[in-house]
């Protein structure tokens, strides 16, 4: 019986074209599987299935997700990452056989933030947004992404946020002026300065925002050769509230602020959250995109 697979040219082209119409043929892919992105049931005879490349550093994997929660893409992920990623499916569904293939070679990002490693990202309390103390960033230290995640009201309704702010100044490749241009560099990327807090972003086509196994794991951006690649990568998934995933999932999308070094901090509340982005409002210092949920 045929299966109803989706295997992107991406993800062709790094699995080959043999391996590929295996998987399609039905000789590599499950009967049934748990879904990578939402973690409920799939049956690749009854639903639209896509294939999801995760690539480490060494080896690559490849795991099944519902069409309508994620399309088939190559996913970069910390080689440690894909290690805990593999852990938790071989727990929850048998492995297919031969999927596991050296990790091939990826081209980097079109926006490579230079000088930026994502932080290890500490657990959000559940009433809380979650994030990163940010710490000042000494002279020649590469500066550290700090992401804070929080409900924003957009008029009434609650839409799940995340704040990108680095501990230090951002300047452009081959820069040595010390000059801070991280919003230069996101407005060259299509985010747009922001006016009012209450505004919902336009969508910024390209990126996207993955959280699969029920947590976050990577801000998306267009690769050069096509396809997606990661922008920022959690060293370890971050588990979001209830709330903000639900809210992630009702608008299948999810909100991008960024700001300036020291401009919003680590805030323990969600109003505090609101009144810090305000303040950096009022001063010109927010960019922001709407960007669409990879997962849910």
């Amino acid at each position: 019986m045929p299966r109803m697979l989706d295997v992107s040219d991406e993800v062709r082209s790094e699995i080959g074209d043999d391996e590929a119409d295996r998987l399609l043929g039905g000789d590599r892919a499950p009967d049934s599987y748990e879904c990578t992105s939402c973690r409920t049931p799939g049956d690749t005879h009854v639903e639209p299935t896509s294939t999801v490349l995760f690539v480490g550093d060494e080896t690559a994997v490849l795991a099944f997700a519902h069409a309508r929660c994620i399309p088939s893409q190559v996913v970069p992920v910390a080689e440690e990452q894909l290690v805990g990623a593999v852990r938790s499916i071989n727990q929850t569904q048998p492995a297919a056989p031969g999927l596991t293939v050296p990790a091939p070679h990826l081209t980097g990002p079109d926006l490579a933030v230079p000088d930026l490693t994502a932080p290890d990202l500490s657990v959000p309390a559940p009433t809380a947004p979650g994030g990163p103390v940010t710490q000042p960033t000494a002279p020649g230290q590469a500066a550290i992404l700090g992401i804070t995640c929080g409900l924003v009201l957009h008029g009434k309704v609650g839409h799940a946020s995340l704040v990108v702010e680095p501990t230090g100044p951002v300047g452009r490749p081959g820069s040595t002026s010390g000059e801070d241009e991280f919003l230069d560099l996101l407005q060259d990327a299509g985010f747009q300065p922001v006016a009012d807090l209450d505004e919902t972003p336009e969508q910024l086509p390209g990126w996207s925002v993955l959280v699969a196994m029920g947590k976050l794991h990577a801000i998306l951006q267009p690769a050069a050769a096509g396809g997606s690649t990661g922008w920022w990568q959690a060293h370890q998934p971050l588990q979001v509230t209830d709330a903000w995933r639900m809210a992630a999932s009702q608008l299948s999308e999810v909100t991008m602020y960024a700001v300036p070094a020291g401009m919003v901090g680590r805030q323990p509340r969600e109003d505090l959250l609101r009144q810090a982005l305000e303040r950096a409002v009022a001063l010109g210092q927010v960019v922001a995109a709407s960007l669409p949920l990879a997962g849910t």
